[in-house]
C-alpha cells in the first residue's frame, strides 16, 4: 500500500502496526488538507502577528465592488503597518493560496479557499458573547439545513452542549443555593432565543425524509433534550419559591438573609475588609485538631466532671409543703411605653429626635428609641396593647445615616432625624384654581 508524502507526518504519531488509512475518523481531516492549511498559515505563531495576518486578510476581503486591490493601493491603505512587515505577510498570504497573484492584470485577490476560511471567520466572530455558542452551533445547523447539508458532526455538538447546559441548572437547583440557581436562570433567559430557534431548525430536519437514520436519532435526542430545556424555567420558579418559604426577615425592616448575601457578593475586598475591624478575631488553629470534637472533649471537662462530682444524689428530707392563696402572675411593665405613646400621640408637627428622645438616663431613652422602629408595623392592626397603639400613631421616622453630639439623658450621640406626622410627610395637591372657583360660585354642590 503506497502512502502519500504528505501523510508520513501522521504515520508518526500512530503507533507501530497502525497505517493513516486504518483510521477511519483521519479521512474527512486528509480531505480538508487545503482549508486546514489555510487556518494553519493564519493562525501560525505569535497572537499578534496572527492579529496582523487576519486584519490584512480581512480588509482585502471586505471591498466586494472592487475585489482586486493593487500593491500601490495596499501599501496606501495600510501606511500604518510598517511597509517590510506588510510585504512579509502579503508574501506569506500568497505563497499559501490565501491570495493569489494575477499577473494579467497585476493586483492581488482573496483566493477561493482564503474566501471560505473568511466566510467561517466572520460567522464566529459574530458569537463572542457569553453563551453565544449555542447561538453559533444553532447558526451552523440552519445554514445545512437550508442549503440541503446538515451535518451530524454539528447535532452532535448542539446535543453536547443543551446536555451541558442541562446538567449545569440540575445541579444549580440540587444545591439549594439562590445564587446559583439566579446564575442559572440568568443563562437560561440568555440563551432562551436560541433553544426556540433550535427547536425550530430540528423540526424541520426531523420532517426530512431523505435523512440518514443515524442523523435522524440525532436530531430526535435534541428535541428531547430542548424540551426539558424549556421546562427548566418552571424548575427554577419552584426552587426560587421554596427558598422564598425558608427566607429570614431582618425584623421590619424589609430585608432579608437574601439581600445581606447578595450585598456581601457585590462588595469588594476592601470593603469586606472594613466591614470585618474590630469584628474578626485572629487566632491558631492547628491543622491536626478537629474543632467540634476538641469543643466537645472540653465541654465535658470543664463543665460535666464538675458538675458530676457536685451533685448530691441523696434526696432532701420531708418537709410540709409551703402554703400560698394567690398564685404569682407574672405582669409586664408598660409604664414608660404608654407615658412616651402620649407624648407622641400630642405631636402635631415634626421634631427632631434630639428633643424628643432623651429622658432621665441612658437606659430610658435607649427604650424610647427602639420603640420608633415599631412605627408603622403592618402587623399592629391586628394585635392589642400598649406597643400596639404606639406603632398605630400615624407618624414617619426620618433618619440622614448620620449622628449628632448632644449631652443630655446620659447620651453622647443620637441618630440625625425627625418624626414627621403623616399629614405633613405626604400633604395633599392643592386643587385648580377652575376648581376652587367653582366651588366657592355654588357652595351647595
Amino acid at each position: 500500500m503506497s502512502r502519500s508524502t504528505s501523510d508520513d507526518g501522521l504515520q508518526d504519531f500512530l503507533r507501530p502496526g497502525l497505517l493513516v488509512n486504518d483510521i477511519p475518523a483521519l479521512f474527512p481531516l486528509r480531505k480538508a488538507r487545503e482549508l486546514l492549511r489555510a487556518f494553519s498559515t493564519l493562525f501560525h505563531g505569535g497572537e499578534d502577528a496572527v492579529m496582523v495576518r487576519l486584519l490584512v486578510l480581512r480588509t482585502i476581503g471586505e471591498r466586494g465592488s472592487a475585489p482586486d486591490w493593487s500593491p500601490q493601493e495596499l501599501r496606501e491603505h495600510f501606511a500604518y503597518v510598517d511597509a517590510t512587515k506588510l510585504d512579509t505577510v502579503l508574501l506569506r498570504l500568497r505563497d499559501h493560496s490565501l491570495l493569489t497573484w494575477e499577473s494579467e492584470t497585476q493586483r492581488y485577490r482573496v483566493s477561493p479557499v482564503g474566501r471560505q476560511a473568511l466566510s467561517a471567520l466572520s460567522l464566529l466572530l459574530q458569537f463572542q458573547g457569553e453563551n453565544d455558542e449555542l447561538g453559533y452551533v444553532t447558526a451552523q445547523i440552519a445554514a445545512g439545513e437550508s442549503t440541503g447539508r446538515v451535518g451530524s458532526e454539528d447535532l452532535q455538538h448542539l446535543l453536547s452542549r443543551l446536555n451541558e447546559l442541562r446538567d449545569d441548572f440540575d445541579r444549580a437547583v440540587l444545591s439549594g443555593s439562590e445564587h446559583r440557581i439566579r446564575a442559572a436562570a440568568a443563562t437560561l433567559k440568555s440563551v432562551w432565543r436560541w433553544v426556540e430557534k433550535g427547536t425550530a431548525v430540528v423540526r424541520l430536519i426531523a420532517q426530512d425524509g431523505e435523512l440518514d437514520p443515524a442523523t435522524h436519532r440525532v436530531a430526535q435526542q435534541i428535541g428531547r433534550a430542548q424540551s426539558a430545556m424549556l421546562r427548566q424555567a418552571s424548575v427554577f420558579q419552584r426552587a426560587l419559591n421554596q427558598l422564598d418559604r425558608h427566607r429570614v426577615h431582618l425584623g421590619g425592616s424589609g430585608l432579608s438573609s437574601s439581600d445581606v448575601n447578595q450585598w456581601l457578593r457585590a462588595a469588594d475586598r476592601d470593603a469586606l475588609v472594613r466591614l470585618s475591624e474590630d469584628v474578626l478575631a485572629l487566632r491558631l488553629a492547628p491543622a491536626f485538631v478537629l474543632g467540634d470534637i476538641a469543643l466537645d472533649v472540653a465541654d465535658y471537662e470543664l463543665v460535666e466532671r464538675e458538675r458530676e462530682v457536685g451533685i448530691v444524689e441523696s434526696l432532701p428530707e420531708a418537709s410540709t409543703a409551703p402554703e400560698q392563696h394567690d398564685a404569682p402572675v407574672a405582669s409586664n411593665d408598660y409604664g414608660l411605653a404608654q407615658a412616651w405613646q402620649s407624648q407622641l400621640a400630642e405631636l402635631i408637627a415634626a421634631a427632631p429626635l434630639a428633643q424628643l428622645v432623651p429622658s432621665d438616663n441612658f437606659a430610658v431613652s435607649a427604650y424610647r428609641l427602639s420603640l420608633l422602629g415599631l412605627l408603622g408595623d403592618p402587623a399592629a392592626d391586628s394585635r392589642e396593647g400598649p406597643l400596639a397603639e404606639l406603632a398605630r400613631l400615624p407618624l414617619y421616622l426620618q433618619l440622614s445615616g448620620e449622628l449628632e453630639t448632644l449631652d443630655e439623658g446620659e447620651v453622647g450621640q443620637i441618630s440625625t432625624g425627625r418624626l414627621v406626622p403623616l399629614l405633613q410627610a405626604v400633604a395633599p395637591a392643592p386643587a385648580p384654581a377652575r376648581t376652587r372657583r367653582a366651588a366657592k360660585e355654588n357652595p351647595h354642590e
